[in-house]
């Protein structure tokens, strides 16, 4: 008579160990995309190009943002995160009129300066017509922060007599946003025909206090202004 052996107990095997986070593969397709689309722009990128870089499969990138343009908004989401992130540390309303527009205007250059990036990405969008700005939501509402921000600092000045009544938030924000960026923007050709060094630390720190001066000047009240003179 055969005998029927016991059967051996089986074994719970441990959960398949997932390769890649998908949270944390998702932020290296984006960080890569940025790069890549900063240096090539939205037609220039190269999905393979990203791909490889993150070790991963286009496939992969395409399950995750479905097509190039959705990838460029998600990197474009990123990136003005990033400088929306960084203005809620500003604390403006806490500031007295003049240190709240002075330390706006040099949080505004530094970012641009140490950003060169975000920067060229801004421009591409642009020849874009800002068309994928425009397909964003989250774009539209990162905007309101900062000029909530302002908008309390100019409402402050000019309760005080500091500030010209007739300053608009959105129009500060414009105004210094040109001046920060055309250092970084323009750097290049501007150097080229005028023979003028504009990354050297001496030049940066030069511009950073000249853009903090005209930007205060710009806002202040005569009155005030007139009362200092004197």
């Amino acid at each position: 008579m055969k005998t029927v052996s016991a059967r051996r107990p089986v074994e719970n095997k441990p959960a398949k160990v997932r390769r890649r986070d998908r949270e944390k593969t998702k932020a290296e397709i984006l960080q890569i995309a940025f790069e890549e689309f900063a240096e090539s722009g939205l037609l220039g990128a190269n999905a393979d190009a990203i791909a490889a870089k993150a070790g991963i499969t286009k496939r992969l990138i395409f399950y995750y943002f479905n097509s190039k343009e959705e990838l460029f908004i998600a990197v474009l989401e990123m990136a003005y995160g990033k400088m929306r992130l960084a203005e809620e540390d500003l604390h403006l309303a806490t500031l007295e009129p003049e240190a709240a527009i002075r330390r706006l205007a040099e949080f505004t250059f530094d970012f641009h300066q140490a950003n060169p990036e975000f920067v060229r990405l801004v421009a591409i969008e642009n020849i874009h017509r800002g068309r994928h700005i425009q397909r964003s939501e989250k774009l539209t509402q990162m905007t309101r922060p900062i000029i909530g921000q302002i908008e309390r600092v100019l409402a402050k000045g000019k309760s005080l007599g500091a500030i010209r009544p007739e300053i608009d938030a959105h129009e500060l924000h414009m105004t210094l946003n040109a001046l920060s960026i055309f250092s970084v923007a323009n750097r290049h050709t501007f150097e080229a025909q005028f023979r003028w060094d504009m990354t050297s630390p001496s030049a940066t720190t030069r511009r950073r206090a000249e853009i903090t001066e005209v930007l205060w000047r710009y806002v202040r009240s005569d009155e005030r202004s007139a009362t200092v003179d004197q």
